[in-house]
């Protein structure tokens, strides 16, 4: 089976749950951002659950199917048409060949994931399909007229998969944290004002990380920190004292403290929080 990008919309990726353990290569994690929705989408198609399928940002996309299959859409809210009709997202769809399928932009939530049965086919690196944007490595960001390759389906009967409603645009998040290593290097106070302050999402934010907006941590040390090992989730705080949440495709090593870490089953939750989102912090 194969499919046409139609549109991508503002950015439509490959992505898979990604490469970890590749940082010796300067590889961050990556996969999708949102992996939740991306393994509810291969668990309805019949899919194992490493399997790759799109990302797509915003919405605005299209792609027709030159060969018949099963797909499903998940993770953000918005109006999904199939050969010109609307259809329901969470869902296992039968596709003809020649069918279109269309999202349009979202109404709730930041990503959607397009599964389909086979799973998108493309070369690897270093053992996943995943595009990194902070490396410019793996899968180009898709454009209209590209044809993707579609793996043999097994046409698995679909597990139980769970869903998650995509976060309100007024909604508050409330994401756990665990102290970071560096926690030293703030003021007195500092965890009581990260978890006591209400954050907002910045527009300046990417796959890369969520850069925060809200009132500055201070600093207990003015010296440079030597850079070290980044983890996904770290809350690194640079000298403007408003942290950044690394996500997916965050570098491998960073130069600023870092005073607590996202715990990772609250990190999809991120992933389709919108500019302007508020977030609290447990801790």
């Amino acid at each position: 089976m194969s499919i046409r990008i139609i549109a991508p919309g503002p950015l439509a990726l490959i992505q898979d749950l990604g490469r970890p353990g590749a940082a010796s290569l300067g590889l961050g994690p990556g996969g999708a951002l949102d992996r939740r929705s991306l393994l509810a989408a291969n668990a309805l198609v019949g899919n194992a659950p490493s399997s790759a399928g799109i990302e797509i940002l915003l919405g605005g996309f299209s792609v027709e199917f030159l060969e018949a299959g099963l797909i499903a859409v998940t993770g953000a809210a918005g109006l999904l048409t199939l050969d010109g009709g609307p259809v329901a997202l969470n869902t296992a769809l039968p596709v003809r060949a020649g069918s279109r399928l269309s999202i349009a932009a979202s109404s709730a939530g930041l990503r959607f994931y397009l599964a389909v049965s086979g799973g998108v086919l493309a070369e690897p690196l270093a053992g996943s399909l995943s595009r990194d944007v902070l490396a410019e490595m793996g899968p180009a960001a898709l454009a209209a007229g590209d044809l993707l390759e579609i793996g043999q389906s097994s046409w698995a009967a679909a597990s139980s998969v769970l869903f998650r409603d995509p976060p309100q645009p007024e909604q508050v998040l409330s994401l756990r944290l665990s102290r970071g290593p560096r926690l030293d290097w703030f003021a007195p106070g500092s965890w009581a004002a990260l978890t006591s302050r209400q954050w907002s999402v910045s527009a300046d934010s990417n796959r890369i990380g969520a850069r925060l907006l809200g009132q500055p941590l201070e600093f207990a040390r003015s010296e440079q920190l030597p850079s070290e090992g980044m983890v996904t989730g770290a809350l690194q705080v640079p000298p403007s004292g408003l942290p950044t949440i690394f996500l997916a495709d965050h570098p491998v090593t960073g130069g600023y403290p870092v005073i607590a870490v996202v715990r990772r089953a609250d990190l999809d939750l991120l992933a389709q929080a919108r500019p302007g989102q508020k977030i609290r912090f447990l801790g």
